[in-house]
């Protein structure tokens, strides 16, 4: 069986992918890297250069040739995919997919890296902007040095422990549910979720949260996530969800019908419901919101 020979052509579009990846959605790609990669034995690997991190094509190439993948782990938004030797750790970044071959025969220019197995099969590693990448670890310890300082993941911290680091911090709320040292796996999307979910505006200081009001923060997060993963694989629009509407111009709360506010915390774009969740008393600070 011959080399893979790089995507060079295709003008297969590409499958529609979620803006930016968060926890719900690595979830599914592990559970899509388990199906299609998972017991399978690697007969060929091609990567592109820009989005090999740590190690050459050809190392990440000599590395897992003849090697059979495992099942797959997740923590926060990486995917760790162990084989009986070495581990391919993948982060997806803002535009990251994996597409199988069995669903998608052609090859599209921003394939990233092929995995080619005995069956003939290929697993595809799809990533348009090049964030995220792809990164080469032959033991735990490596695995932990490059997945960096991370937080406990967000589907699985305890009510205690997350109250307990919740607690150590400071600062504006929404920016610590997006910090993957806090808890890993949350993005914006998430966030917005949770706290309108919640009905707490996103300005809001951890220091002035109450200890309802913290408990709250994390059955919401608790069970956005869960039924996320369990029922979607993906942040849904349910009618009854900020995200039903979030974004669309003129939009009104799912739940009061006020219309929504737009403003920016955490360095990102926010949308809540100024009725639902009340702006904070002001502590000097400039609020840079804007109604819709």
């Amino acid at each position: 069986m011959g080399s893979i020979v790089p995507p060079a052509v295709a003008n297969v579009p590409a499958r529609d992918t979620v803006p930016v990846p968060e926890l719900p959605d690595v979830e599914a790609y592990r559970r899509f890297f388990l199906a299609h990669a998972a017991g399978k034995t690697v007969a060929d690997v091609w990567a592109d250069p820009t989005i090999v991190r740590n190690a050459t094509p050809h190392a990440l190439r000599r590395a897992l040739r003849g090697r059979r993948f495992e099942e797959p782990a997740r923590h926060g938004k990486w995917l760790m995919c162990w084989t009986d030797g070495p581990a391919l750790l993948l982060h997806f970044g803002m535009t990251g997919d994996l597409v199988w071959s069995g669903q998608e025969p052609e090859r599209h220019r921003h394939d990233r890296l092929i995995l080619r197995f005995d069956d003939g099969d290929e697993l595809r590693y799809r990533n348009m902007r090049k964030l995220g990448g792809v990164w080469l670890a032959h033991d735990p310890e490596e695995v932990a040095r490059v997945l960096g300082p991370l937080g406990p993941d967000a589907l699985a911290v305890s009510r205690r422990a997350f109250l307990e680091l919740l607690g150590r911090r400071r600062g504006g709320v929404k920016a610590a549910l997006m910090d993957q040292t806090l808890v890993a796996g949350g993005g914006n999307l998430i966030a917005d979720e949770v706290l309108w979910q919640a009905r707490i505006h996103p300005h809001r200081d951890i220091a002035g949260l109450g200890e309802e009001e913290r408990r709250r923060l994390y059955s919401v997060l608790r069970s956005v996530l869960r039924e996320s993963v369990d029922r979607y694989d993906y942040i849904p629009r349910k009618p009854s969800w900020l995200s039903h509407v979030r974004g669309m111009p003129g939009a009104a709360c799912p739940r009061c019908g006020t219309p929504l506010a737009r403003t920016v915390a955490g360095g990102r774009t926010t949308y809540f419901c100024p009725h639902c969740q009340p702006e904070p008393t002001p502590t000097g600070r400039r609020q840079r919101t804007m109604s819709r």
